[in-house]
């Protein structure tokens, strides 16, 4: 069985439950001349990939997801000023966006080194939980035994609250990055496992039965039929588990760090400093937008054929 046949027969299964998809969600409507429900947007012809966008109209296309984002974070930041600025709260709990924004250019310097240490620890935390996070999906995925035997514990370890094994963890590995780093693998690992299993389990059977009737060995039928067909479960649960990476890090910084963002959070509230807290907090926010957009780009580029890549196709016409 060659390469392409093997690429060939995945991209038409993927095609295939888009499209039965769309027909699903149209329900019964009225048939066009072809046959096609009138309410359903066409889906390229099988075999053939849909005509790359240009260099101007992707940047349309950016733009116009922009403003959105942008129009309510501009409305957030105004009703801060607004509600700072009449001391409706007092400063020393909520301060003026100016205030915060003194304290990131004062501080720029400390700031930005403890910034880098969780940043660090966040995407080596998300790298391991996502590697091994694959590797125990692929595990229970093929395997029943496993998946009786492993299930259970990955439920146990997700279920048990992180910032009381944080303690434990500080006395096992000392003060360094290692127990920050174990944290974040820890929160990340869960959907990864979940969005991987749940993936690798949705292969049709039929294209599987025919992989095999072709010669395809269990190898060569994971890497161009099973795995494609999980990537887009599976880059959504990496979506949700560089966020969590994010919350694993800090949490590991509060017990038992000298640097890091965490760290910053402990000084700033027992000091009382309300503009070095915000802009902390802003800054842990600006770790997970990046690492998220980073994670998006990432599925444009891999599975630039599924539906959910399709920027502004939908269902129906209504």
């Amino acid at each position: 069985m060659t390469e392409n046949s093997l690429d060939t027969a995945g991209r038409q299964a993927a095609a295939d439950q888009a499209s039965d998809a769309r027909a699903a969600a149209a329900g019964p409507g009225s048939l066009g001349a072809d046959g096609v429900p009138s309410t359903v947007v066409k889906t390229p012809p099988r075999g053939g990939r849909p005509p790359r966008p240009t260099l101007g109209r992707r940047a349309v296309a950016f733009a116009d997801s922009l403003w959105r984002p942008a129009l309510v974070l501009a409305v957030f930041f105004a009703a801060w000023w607004f509600v700072a600025a009449r001391e409706y709260v007092p400063n020393y709990l909520v301060p003026t966006p100016g205030q915060v924004w003194e304290t990131m250019t004062t501080q720029w310097s400390e700031l930005a080194r403890h910034t880098l240490v969780t940043l660090y620890e966040t995407v080596l935390g998300f790298v391991l939980a996502a590697a091994l996070g694959l590797v125990t999906a692929v595990a229970i995925a093929y395997s029943r035994t496993l998946d009786k035997a492993l299930y259970p514990i990955v439920l146990f370890a997700q279920v048990i609250p992180k910032i009381a094994i944080a303690p434990l963890l500080v006395v096992w590995f000392g003060l360094g990055l290692t127990p920050k780093i174990i944290l974040a693998v820890l929160i990340a690992f869960f959907p990864v496992v979940i969005s991987g299993v749940a993936g690798l389990r949705s292969t049709d059977p039929e294209l599987l039965d025919l992989a095999a009737t072709m010669g395809a060995g269990p190898w060569r039928t994971f890497r161009k039929i099973r795995f494609p067909n999980a990537l887009p479960h599976l880059m959504a649960g990496l979506k949700v588990a560089v966020t969590l990476a994010v919350v694993g890090a800090v949490v590991g910084e509060f017990v038992g760090a000298s640097e890091g963002l965490g760290y910053v959070l402990l000084l700033a509230n027992g000091n009382l400093d309300a503009p070095l807290l915000f802009a902390d907090l802003i800054l842990m926010s600006a770790i997970g937008i990046v690492l998220f957009v980073l994670v998006e780009i990432a599925e444009a580029l891999l599975i630039p054929w599924h539906a959910s890549r399709r920027a502004g196709v939908s269902l129906t016409t209504s």
